[in-house]
């Protein structure tokens, strides 16, 4: 069973850290290498960063399968589309439907915020993630090359679903 439960302390923030820590290594390193992880880790995916973003209107979720923290999300409302800031899953969990049970749960959420469209940023070397968000009815959009600082760039791309079509998504 799948269980999404807001994080709001440092403690929790610390839980979500060290798991980012190892998804980030596992999952980026052979797609923009160890440099680019570490920095990326330290940049966007620590303790404060992270509650640094909490305090300031994102909302953040520890991802549970099993009683196991296996994975976190941050969305953040923006007018009447909301962003997906961060999906992570432990690579031994994937397969498991939980990245489909977590962008139902962010789907649900979007439309008690009364959002209308859901967007976010994929790296376009992500396969496998790209090929997930395109089932469950992202569109792509273009390329968004972002400078993050120390010479590294996110080369991502724009992924946006609409929610006012309802037959996009047959689980809507």
């Amino acid at each position: 069973m799948t269980l999404f439960i807001p994080a709001e302390t440092k403690q929790q923030f610390n839980q979500i850290a060290k798991l980012a820590d190892v998804i980030w290594r596992e999952h980026y390193t052979p797609i923009i290498g160890i440099d680019q992880v570490e920095y990326m880790i330290k940049k966007f995916q620590s303790t404060e960063t992270m509650y640094t973003q909490y305090t300031n209107g994102y909302q953040y979720f520890m991802i549970f399968y099993d009683n196991q923290l296996v994975g976190y999300l941050s969305i953040q409302k923006q007018k009447k589309k909301l962003f997906i800031s961060k999906i992570y899953i432990s690579k031994e969990m994937r397969g498991k439907k939980i990245g489909k049970e977590t962008l139902l749960f962010i789907q649900k959420k979007a439309k008690d915020m009364t959002c209308n469209t859901l967007e976010l940023g994929v790296n376009k070397n992500n396969m496998n993630a790209i090929a997930a968000y395109e089932a469950f009815g992202f569109k792509n959009k273009g390329s968004m090359v972002t400078d993050i600082g120390s010479g590294y760039i996110m080369d991502d791309y724009k992924m946006v679903k609409s929610l006012m079509d309802q037959t996009s998504n047959k689980s809507l």
